[in-house]
């Protein structure tokens, strides 16, 4: 095919001259999905590549944290999809219990109404309402994303199906004795009035008060610290350590607890720590979970005397107060009576709230439903250490195992209205009856519903099985389970990962529900810092799309992602992205306008230039690192390795040593675009799954094709070209070495100077048209003077500068250089050899002193040989 016809085929207006991202990513994302190409087919006979997005609350939007990992799991399926796998990356929205309900009494209390006075099953109705009009805003944002879900298959923790899935898995577990109700210390919030799970708390540091407090009287008396004064009120006992002499006199005794007028025993016990403090500690059982573990030892009673709500209820002139004011009240009785023995304020502490509401949460004794978790823990284990799951970074195992091995048992239920109602009826005898899907509850009267719904962990913990149509055997449960990768961060390791472990291995027959769990790191600031909006360092991602594009929001994300690390990202590394999806941008647009072309067989090898031979031997090595670095989860390495073989290697060197056979025409000109447009194919193949659009529109563009979607993922040929990398390796450096020497000596970039070159004896004699092109060498003319001369790689260029610089002026500023690096390597050497200042300086002052040496002398030897350089007068 000659030149006129490919660029008449492949003409600049197909792109224009700039890339505008806001122009692009919508139309582009809406025909991606209106053309099915995210949807998965359990009837294919491909093979199945299975991943579940981690479910974000239906309250949620997209924040950092989600474009990050929904980045990593959009390059995982995009490229399974492409390598030929029935890829579904399964989308949904969890309920969110808590949040959703804060939310919705939020907008209630707007209107001067709360749930109560709807009663449930209206207030329920409003959560639907508003999760059909206001919840769920992030499907529109993972859009903007470009998330290749498959959205026909959008699932919702609470509707029918998964609503099903809950039931039957509660009635399972309920009828094997894995779930059961007890009386139990769970945390306790004031606020949201409801159990709240382990990973719903926050801690922090609160300032508060030590006061330590006198109980008893006399050699009859022990001293307690806490930071709880108003708990005392339900204190029934006092506990010492078996072993402490100190108090060997009193175990079995009873003393009286100030205030209240009772006698508690004083017990030993071997939780207590006989070298912390008194080497005493206070026991309420109703307000403390060891305490609760130690009263069931010793068979205490268990004194409620705090309300849901966190006020007094213990009969007495306290009764009525909220906590806080009861603990500053019962401190204040306990001073006039001279019990306090000593007082610490402030002290600093651990104290846990509410993730929600921020309230301080509240240990409390309460009956709630529990999963016995111990047989599903053991199997939750032994997946890992039998090797049927694999944990990425292997490092994060210990991790995992340092939980699921010392798991307590699971408070699954909660004091709200909104989530899967617990499906357990009493009845007017006191009997108990749990319901399955298929069966009627009972009904007549004084036959009742427990009122307590579901943690929200208990649905997602089915989420890999429950969204394919579990408990029915459906063809998509036949396909797509179990799932290939669990794509999360390690900060939910212990939670959602090991619940679904739990579940799946017990639901579906000892089969896990993935194979392997691909741990990420969290998102932080450029700084290292996390982001909050309390620290000022929040970003909105949405922010950075519409600033610089999608693509690079990704891009810079999955650059960043190292197995199992968190992930620093600052505003400048996105506008460095957008640099570079402009880079691709404006270098496949000239390779249109010099007729790249993808049209027919490449040429045999020896057809082909050492130029052509070399970057289609580096463009085989990449695809095999690209694929290696993606089978290991190496996002970072694999961007990395994508954008300097992009930038560097076909950007910025293949295509510009190109430039001269492209202008000198012929057979050899054929050869190379349609080696550009091969290496352009595939590296935009390659660069698609983190960077979708703008790969999409210019290889579309480019070769006519579809989508990149569908497209084929490359492959290793297996050419490689040792020699032609050798011989561009070497081309390289002699135009490096000698644009260094041109930057030393103050040449301006464009600036042209003569120029002869020996290439004698080297096998760079076809390139000195593209090294003069490089280098803005022109030809050594009649009265050409070589004013220096530099040997690189067996290779001479003589250049002459005479008329290129002023002599007298550079030499003037590098010898004034080279009298102030002289001057630094002396007061550097001076420090270095003073015995008293090595003696006195710090270890990291002396290394400094000796990097400041190592760089003068650097900067002397460079300076010394610029000077030597110049041309004489």
């Amino acid at each position: 095919m000659t030149e006129n016809t490919q660029q008449s085929k492949h003409s600049a207006p197909e792109l224009p001259t700039q890339y505008t991202p806001a122009d692009v990513e919508g139309p582009l994302y809406e025909r991606w999905v209106e053309r099915g190409y995210f949807e998965a087919d359990e009837k294919s006979d491909k093979p199945p590549y299975t991943i579940v997005i981690p479910p974000p609350n239906v309250t949620g939007s997209l924040h950092l944290g989600h474009a990050f990992e929904h980045t990593l799991i959009d390059a995982l399926t995009r490229r399974k999809r492409m390598q030929g796998y029935e890829t579904l990356w399964q989308p949904g929205m969890d309920h969110a219990g808590i949040a959703t309900q804060n939310v919705v009494e939020r907008e209630l209390a707007k209107e001067g109404v709360s749930r109560h006075d709807l009663g449930r099953e209206a207030f329920v109705e409003r959560v639907w309402q508003w999760k059909n009009e206001s919840g769920g805003q992030i499907s529109g944002q993972m859009r903007r994303l470009g998330d290749g879900v498959a959205w026909s298959r959008e699932r919702f923790t609470m509707d029918e199906g998964l609503s099903k899935a809950v039931q039957t898995i509660f009635k399972r577990l309920y009828d094997d004795e894995l779930i059961y109700r007890a009386e139990r210390i769970i945390n306790w919030c004031p606020r949201c009035l409801t159990a709240i799970s382990d990973i719903e708390v926050e801690y922090q540091d609160d300032d508060g008060e030590l006061v330590s407090i006198r109980y008893g009287e006399g050699d009859a008396s022990i001293v307690v610290a806490t930071t709880r004064a108003e708990t005392m009120l339900g204190d029934t006992a006092v506990a010492v350590h078996p072993d402490d002499e100190r108090y060997a006199h009193l175990v079995g005794t009873e003393i009286e607890l100030p205030l209240t007028g009772r006698r508690i025993p004083v017990v030993a016990d071997e939780h207590v720590d006989l070298e912390f403090g008194t080497g005493a500690v206070k026991v309420t059982p109703a307000h403390d979970p060891n305490d609760f573990e130690i009263g069931r030892r010793h068979n205490l009673a268990n004194l409620a005397v705090l309300d849901e709500r966190g006020v007094i209820t213990a009969h007495g002139p306290f009764q009525g107060l909220d906590r806080f004011e009861a603990r500053s009240a019962i401190v204040g009785a306990l001073r006039a009576e001279g019990r306090i023995v000593a007082e610490k304020r402030p002290y600093t502490h651990s104290v846990g709230h509410c993730s929600r509401c921020k309230t301080t949460i509240e240990p409390r004794l309460s009956m709630q439903w529990w999963v016995k978790v111990g047989p599903l823990a053991q199997a939750a284990g032994d997946a890992v250490r039998d090797g049927k799951v694999a944990i990425h970074p292997k490092e994060m195992e210990s991790r995992y195992f340092g939980w699921v091995d010392n798991l307590h048992d699971w408070c699954i239920s909660r004091q709200l209205w909104w989530g899967h109602r617990i499906p357990v009826w009493y009845g007017p005898n006191g009997e108990v009856v749990c319901v399955g899907p298929d069966e009627e509850p009972p009904s007549g009267e004084g036959w009742h519903q427990d009122t307590d719904v579901l943690d929200t962990w208990f649905s997602s913990g089915l989420w890999p099985f429950s969204t394919l149509g579990w408990p029915e055997r459906t063809p998509s449960v036949e396909k797509f389970y179990p799932n290939s990768v669990l794509v999360t961060g390690y900060d939910i390791l212990f939670f959602w990962v090991a619940r679904m472990m739990m579940f799946g291995l017990y639901a579906m027959d000892g089969t896990p529900p993935f194979h392997t769990i691909a741990l990420h790191g969290m998102v932080r600031d450029q700084f290292g810092k996390k982001m909050s909006k309390s620290f000022g360092n929040a970003v909105n991602p949405l922010d950075w799309m519409d600033a610089y594009g999608s693509d690079a929001v990704r891009f810079t994300l999955a650059r960043g992602a190292n197995p199992g690390v968190d992930v620093p990202i600052g505003e400048e590394w996105v506008q460095g992205s957008r640099n570079f999806a402009n880079k691709i941008w404006n270098a496949t647009r000239f390779a249109l306008m010099n007729g790249a072309t993808v049209e027919g067989e490449l040429p045999p090898a020896e057809a082909l230039s050492a130029t052509d031979r070399w970057i289609l031997s580096r463009l085989n090595s990449v695809v095999a690192e690209v694929d290696a670095y993606y089978d290991d989860y190496q996002f970072a390495k694999l961007s990395d390795t994508l954008f300097h073989f992009a930038w560097d290697e076909v950007f910025d060197w293949y295509v510009e040593l190109s430039k001269t056979t492209f202008m000198a025409g012929g057979p050899a000109a054929d050869a190379s675009r349609r080696v550009l447009g091969e290496v352009l194919d595939v590296t935009l193949r390659l660069l698609h799954p983190i960077v979708p659009f703008v790969t999409e529109t210019l290889w579309t563009t480019l070769t006519g094709g579809e989508s990149l979607v569908i497209a084929e993922w490359p492959a290793d040929s297996g050419f490689r070209d040792a020699a032609a990398e050798q011989e561009i390796e070497t081309v390289q450096q002699v135009v490096t070495e000698v644009r260094r020497f041109r930057s030393d000596q103050g040449l301006q970039p464009g600036q042209k100077v003569p120029a002869r070159l020996d290439l004698s004896g080297t096998a760079l004699a076809p390139h000195e048209a593209a090294m003069r092109a490089l280098l803005r060498l022109q030809p050594a003319g009649d009265g050409f003077h070589a004013t220096a001369s530099l040997p690189i790689a067996g290779a001479t260029v003589a250049l002459d500068l005479s008329g290129a610089i002023d002599v007298e002026a550079e030499r003037k500023r590098l010898t004034k250089d080279l009298a102030a690096a002289e001057k630094e390597k002396a007061q550097a050497t001076a420090k270095l050899g003073n015995e008293a200042f090595l003696a006195k300086a710090p270890e990291k002052v002396v290394d400094k002193i000796r990097g400041r040496l190592g760089t003068a002398e650097a900067d002397i030897e460079r300076i010394t040989a610029q000077l030597a350089a110049l041309p004489q007068a």
